[in-house]
């Protein structure tokens, strides 16, 4: 009980005095409402931009129309999600809600739609634009950048879309996730300029004077089961064979479950990973197909060998890391992208409470997702973000 009243006097709906970025968050069912309760939060406030993550369960065109009643000068981004990252931890059918004051941060943005028609040109294009200090007067001597991408996660173009626009960011870091739908994987909305689009993603290059570390982290180890997959599909993400065999048979035999209870639970608890640098990342399973088609949520191909992984406990890893990047100075703000598949692996451990708690005390906010962006990598069931500090941090001392 002593830590849940402790995450609400620091990290619960508003602004704590001394606190750059603005949060707030409303549970109100209704959205005319919830959207009344946080617009009130940021009126008078000169933003930079704000970011809303967005439950499904709520009425798109309401938010538009507060937007445009509310919030019409300033710059709104953000996504739906699968889930939500709230001032008490994990949340379902809520609206979070970020302001980033123009005292401390520039935006700029851009609008990528259709993102299924997308091409490694316009990539480099985009991102080489949004790079030029024209016009950004006293943001561009600021020492920090970061880049945002927030994607349409059923349009299945996360991986070409990273890979073409993270070499024309000079080194900025690229942090992002993948718009949701709960767990009803119909059609998700990236929101831009206060309206939603799907089939589209929104990159935002952040220009701050307040130090930032983008971070990636898994709590996975890889074990000695591995396969190959022998028949795919890439365009659409689909395995059709892995060692020759039928692919969610396989894949079942391999880990030990019946091919006919195959679901996200099963699949988070797991995982398939593949390495990349010396690095191994998450390549997550989304569901099986009528005709026992294992579908992922990344990229994947013949000839790729997958090792199956083992957890480490998700929230003791979580914590450590967050208590690691709080090790000099606690941040500000954690903006955080949380699998939904890693959500689901909580939940069915029954550790979402001590999960929340976790997050609540480090003053997480952001989203379940349908993959994670970091770098010029789409990753699954993996938690990405980036740190914020407070302006007069020095990190480096």
């Amino acid at each position: 009980m002593r830590d849940d009243i402790e995450s609400r006097l620091d990290y619960g709906a508003g602004s704590r005095a001394g606190r750059t970025v603005v949060r707030t968050c409303s549970t109100n069912p209704d959205t005319t409402e919830a959207f009344a309760e946080i617009a009130a939060e940021f009126q008078g406030r000169e933003l930079g931009f704000l970011l809303l993550f967005v439950s499904p369960k709520h009425d798109r065109d309401a938010i538009v129309d507060g937007c445009n009643a509310h919030l019409s000068e300033t710059q709104v981004l953000g996504c739906t999600t699968a889930g939500e990252l709230g001032p008490d931890g994990y949340q379902h059918g809520s609206i979070v809600a970020l302001g980033f004051p123009r005292s401390n941060f520039v935006v700029r943005t851009h609008l990528i739609q259709p993102v299924s028609e997308f091409s490694l040109d316009q990539g480099s294009t985009i991102a080489s634009d949004l790079m030029r200090p024209d016009g950004l007067e006293e943001a561009a001597l600021w020492d920090h950048r970061f880049a945002l991408l927030f994607i349409d996660g059923l349009a299945r173009r996360e991986d070409a879309v990273v890979a073409a626009l993270a070499p024309s960011l000079g080194g900025v870091p690229l942090i992002g996730g993948s718009a949701g739908d709960g767990l009803d994987f119909g059609q998700t909305f990236v929101i831009h300029g206060g309206r939603f689009h799907s089939d589209a993603a929104v990159l935002a290059i952040v220009h701050t004077n307040c130090p930032i570390k983008g971070f990636r982290l898994d709590n996975f180890v890889p074990t000695d089961h591995r396969m190959v997959v022998t028949g795919a599909d890439p365009a659409e993400r689909l395995v059709t064979e892995i060692n020759v065999e039928p692919a969610a048979r396989e894949y079942a035999r391999i880990v030990g479950k019946d091919p006919e209870q195959l679901s996200p639970f099963i699949f988070a608890e797991n995982p398939v990973v593949v390495r990349v640098g010396g690095e191994h990342f998450c390549r997550s399973i989304q569901k099986v197909e009528d005709n026992g088609d294992l579908r992922f949520y990344c990229a994947i191909d013949e000839g790729l060998v997958l090792t199956v992984a083992r957890s480490t406990d998700i929230v003791a890893h979580l914590d450590q890391n967050l208590e690691a990047l709080a090790k000099k100075t606690p941040p500000d703000l954690v903006l955080g992208f949380d699998c939904v598949l890693r959500r689901l692996d909580v939940e069915t451990s029954q550790k979402s409470r001590e999960m929340s708690r976790v997050l609540a005390r480090h003053g997480v906010m952001g989203f379940n997702t349908y993959g994670e962006q970091y770098r010029g990598m789409h990753v699954n069931q993996t938690f990405t973000g980036v740190a914020v500090y407070p302006s007069d941090a020095r990190l480096d001392d």
